[in-house]
């Protein structure tokens, strides 16, 4: 190696080292040589189109994604002791979303660029035609179109259709398959599926690095931050810093609002994922907003009802027109109607607190719900809630209740000092308080009473008539 290429070399490596940062440019630790990672600049809205075989498969089951970022191409190379001054640099070129027979004109490209610039260092040209120029030498525009083409025994690869020609002949002037493939060239991929996978999640980590070192500000605190201390919202790309959301999403799941983690922008309906509430909120709430969300996803599905045991209340799947469901935990049979156990044929049984619902459902139903409420609970369940419920209305409006026992006592007729027909207490009618037995008329006359001189209020007493005072 002369002095001049080596010199050339040490001086080429070291600039692609200053200009690209790690990520982009690695240099060999054991030769002269490394491997850069040139990521594309794609236009705006650039979208990958999925397809199968045919035209009929790409109308029915085409796939479209928009993407920012595309997978790097990767030039790995070594230079010759006589480089520049003799000899191009030895490389590989690979790539996940070209073809072979696109990356073998990438590489020829490569070769008339060398043969352009004898004696020159070449690298930094090559690595700009690379990032700035592949689109427009491959006639590569959006959509860019993957199809599923056969190769071997079963296996396939990702190619694109007929490519025109570029400037200098490098471009493609047939099929993929038509085409001379390079030996430098290496597709660097397994499958379609594996593919797409690859190239949405290399687009979702480069997004989240711009977004990262971006400043946003938030406006819930009004304070700008660096985009790795905020969180956006996917739907609407709204943006808020982490601690802002930390702390109402905490509040919200405190609650019980599991379905009320949007957006805080007015009149936004955009809400956060699982995985952006468990990045903020710690793992005993996001146990609980877990358990909640299934819960009300559970509520939602009318074959889905819970174990009645209070110990229990596992979701149990209910047989379509049964009434009876068996809980798989504790194996406890119940009526999927009235939550108690299984009673078969029998009637559902309904407690005194569910007698004026029951009434008041029947009354304000249709006929087919009173028929469905009457086969359920038993047309003497019925007739005994409105029997019942009518009763306690007419107590209610008619009747006050004993203050001592609880009885209820009418009032026909007489003065305001009562006696109770179940415990015998006296009592005053106005105020409920219970009355002396050995002057209970002393209530009624004592200055400082509430009831004081109103014995008889409210009494219609016909002329002649004489109340006597009693000892």
């Amino acid at each position: 190696m002369s002095s001049e290429d080596k010199e050339a070399q040490e001086d080429e490596l070291l600039a692609l080292a200053s200009i690209y940062d790690e990520d982009e440019f690695k240099r060999a630790e054991s030769a002269q040589g490394g491997e850069t990672r040139i990521c594309l600049e794609l236009p705006q809205d650039f979208k990958i189109f999925v397809s199968g075989d045919s035209p009929e498969s790409l109308q029915s089951s085409g796939f479209e994604y928009s993407v920012c970022f595309l997978p790097p191409l990767v030039l790995n190379f070594e230079l010759p002791p006589d480089y520049p001054s003799t000899s191009p640099p030895v490389f590989t070129l690979s790539g996940k979303w070209l073809s072979q027979a696109q990356l073998s004109a990438l590489c020829k490209h490569l070769d008339n660029l060398w043969e352009e610039n004898r004696g020159c260092v070449v690298l930094f040209a090559w690595m700009q035609f690379l990032k700035e120029e592949t689109l427009s030498y491959l006639n590569i525009s959006s959509p860019y179109e993957l199809k599923m083409c056969p190769q071997g025994k079963g296996q396939s690869r990702p190619a694109l259709g007929p490519l025109e020609a570029g400037k200098d002949g490098g471009g493609a002037t047939g099929s993929a398959e038509e085409e001379i493939v390079d030996a430098r060239a290496v597709q660097d991929v397994e499958s379609l599926s594996s593919l797409i996978r690859e190239i949405l999640d290399f687009d979702q980590a480069q997004r989240r690095k711009c977004f990262n070192s971006k400043m946003y500000l938030c406006n819930i605190c009004f304070c700008e931050k660096l985009g790795s201390e905020c969180m956006h919202f996917t739907d609407c790309s709204h943006v808020y810093c982490k601690a802002c959301l930390k702390d109402y999403f905490e509040i919200q799941i405190r609650d019980g609002q599991v379905h009320c983690l949007n957006c805080p922008e007015p009149k936004c309906s955009s809400v956060a994922t699982p995985g952006q509430v468990k990045e903020l909120v710690g793992e005993e709430l996001f146990a609980r907003y877990d358990r909640l969300l299934l819960q009300s996803s559970l509520d939602l599905m009318a074959d889905v009802v819970y174990c009645p045991r209070p110990g229990c209340q596992t979701p149990v799947m209910q047989e379509p027109g049964c009434t009876m469901a068996i809980c798989s935990c504790c194996n406890y049979a119940f009526c999927t109607l009235c939550k108690m156990t299984y009673h078969g044929l029998s009637p559902c049984k309904v407690t005194a607190e569910k007698l004026m619902d029951l009434r008041n459902n029947y009354l304000e139903a249709d006929e087919a719900t009173k028929r469905f409420l009457e086969q359920r609970y038993g047309k003497r369940v019925i007739q005994k809630a409105l029997e019942e419920m009518e009763s306690k209305e007419w107590l209610e409006k008619n009747s006050k209740a004993c203050p001592c026992c609880g009885t209820h006592i009418e009032k026909l007729d007489g003065c305001n000092k009562m006696t109770c027909t179940g415990c015998m207490q006296y009592f005053c009618w106005l105020c409920m308080g219970s009355l002396s037995r050995a002057n209970p008329y002393r209530h009624f006359n004592d200055p400082s009473s509430p009831c004081f001189n109103r014995l008889f209020q409210a009494v219609h007493i016909d002329d002649g008539e004489f109340w006597e005072v009693e000892d």
